[in-house]
């Protein structure tokens, strides 16, 4: 098959010819049709991720069809149309069972943990319990676009903050993490203030339901401003980037009994920051969140959003690129030019 597969970190992506993947008893192996070029995968690329060992193959927002089924898989037949959450859970550990397989201790992460979807084909262990069928109605394009950046920023918002209707919610940072948030709380009927340094992010925001915008460039006072634009501050803030000063200005721009949710990925310096803990966590009792990924179990809900016209993921797509163009995608994001979400459907 056909892979885009790096041999060092932040060396050059080629297409290259691999061995098939072999199907997992318990699994099976999809064709993918599109996959999301997401800035996770420009981490891995760099070496940033402990998990990733190189040579590899990047990727793990894919959506396809089942190629080749596993004797012990009961649910899926060749044929059907899937994706999967990047994290793929035991299935049978306590965390799995207790619903929070996003938690597993013998999770496998698609494209860090293992070779990824930026290739024609892909194995899927433990299918009966990660896998998800796709609804018709739903192109591959727009399924791949949800990924990890819409499936984190619903368990972030609907099921660990709990984000409600009328509650203002703060982004900081709008790429497809936070852009995805601004999207999915106009759903829920929650006001939102999108912050950025790109103008063009932020207009992207207001065309999917931000309430206001905030650019940041230059701005060393934007937790106060948060708090004078929502009144007194958000209830809801998430830090999309995994930066220092988005986390600070987050905590410090939320209400009292604020609740903040770390979506994007802290490395390096930004992994322990210092927290204002008596300002924040103990006066002004704020929650402190984390997310990461999606169970399987919770994407039905997110699709039954998309089914019910609340929610369009295809407008968070702004490219579509083939195989060929992916290292060139992933070394566009050595800065925050871009905009939207960008999608490999021809490989």
């Amino acid at each position: 098959m056909r892979a885009a597969l790096f041999e060092r970190f932040g060396g050059p992506i080629g297409v290259v010819e691999v061995p098939d993947p072999s199907c997992p008893p318990d699994g099976v192996v999809v064709r993918v049709e599109a996959c999301g070029v997401c800035r996770s995968d420009w981490h891995a690329w760099k070496g940033a991720d402990p998990d990733v060992a190189a040579p590899h193959v990047p990727g793990h927002e894919f959506a396809g069809v089942i190629e080749a089924v596993g004797p012990e898989c009961r649910r899926f037949q060749v044929g059907d149309r899937v994706t999967a959450p990047f994290i793929l859970a035991c299935g049978q550990c306590p965390d799995c069972l207790g619903g929070d397989p996003t938690v597993c201790d013998r999770q496998q992460v698609i494209g860090f943990t293992a070779w990824g979807a930026y290739a024609e084909l892909l194995p899927v262990p433990r299918a009966d319990f990660n896998l998800v069928r796709l609804p018709e109605a739903i192109g591959f394009v727009e399924a791949a676009g949800m990924g990890c950046r819409v499936t984190t920023a619903f368990r972030g918002l609907v099921d660990r903050a709990r984000l409600a209707p009328g509650e203002w919610l703060a982004v900081h940072g709008c790429g497809g993490v936070g852009l995805s948030a601004v999207a999915i709380a106009a759903a829920i009927g929650a006001p939102v203030l999108a912050i950025d340094v790109n103008e063009g992010a932020l207009e992207m925001a207001r065309s999917l339901g931000a309430t206001l915008t905030l650019n940041a460039a230059g701005q060393d006072k934007v937790a106060e401003a948060v708090r004078d634009l929502t009144g007194g501050g958000a209830h809801v803030s998430i830090d999309a980037l995994g930066v220092t000063e988005t986390f600070h200005n987050s905590i410090r721009g939320l209400r009292k009994l604020g609740r903040h949710v770390q979506i994007g990925m802290p490395l390096g310096r930004h992994a322990e920051p210092p927290i204002p803990l008596l300002e924040t966590v103990y006066s002004r009792q704020i929650a402190i969140l984390g997310t990461r990924g999606i169970p399987a179990s919770r994407v039905p809900a997110l699709l039954e959003m998309i089914a019910a016209g609340r929610l369009d993921p295809a407008r968070l797509v702004t490219k579509r690129i083939p195989l060929a163009e992916a290292g060139d995608a992933l070394a566009a994001m050595d800065g925050y030019a871009g905009v939207g979400i960008t999608v490999i459907d021809r490989f």
